[in-house]
């Protein structure tokens, strides 16, 4: 979800709920601590220079336990930050403390934000040798010209 998105969802909501992957819903006493733009610049495993931007949102949980974040209060936040920081439209990227500093993507689904798990990838696969998926065919549904020069099922 780009920060544009979440703009307008937060402008349509009398709540914010930040649900985590497994269904639970982060304590809705929590406040975003950090709203930021992240540049990474880095080389891959194949040798390519890359260089990424995301938005970062920091949630965090305090014992203050009648503070509650409102809508309005985010899309303010937001927009102060991409006036100051200059954060363009970015993917924004969710860190929230666990058993360490997790970072999420963000998804919504009509009532909550959903923090949705990132993994890591090769991101140079046919520089360094990691094989590329392979074309599944459900082979029932060959027929038996399919098998002829220029059929493709070989």
């Amino acid at each position: 979800m780009k920060l544009e998105e979440i703009k307008s969802h937060l402008k349509s909501l009398k709540t914010i709920a930040f649900e985590l992957p497994d269904g639970s819903l982060v304590p809705n006493h929590f406040h975003v601590t950090e709203v930021g733009k992240i540049t990474k610049d880095f080389i891959d495993c194949g040798g390519t220079v890359r260089h990424e931007s995301v938005a970062n949102f920091q949630l965090w949980e305090a014992d203050d336990y009648d503070h509650r974040l409102h809508p309005e209060k985010l899309v303010d936040i937001i927009e102060l930050s991409q006036k100051i920081l200059g954060i363009e439209n970015l993917e924004i990227e969710v860190e929230y403390q666990g058993s360490t500093i997790e970072k999420y993507g963000l998804d919504f689904d009509g009532k909550h934000f959903k923090l949705v798990t990132k993994h890591t990838d090769c991101l140079a696969r046919d520089k360094c040798g990691v094989p590329q998926d392979k074309v599944k065919f459900d082979l029932g549904s060959l027929t038996a010209d399919a098998c002829t020069p220029g059929g493709g099922c070989c």
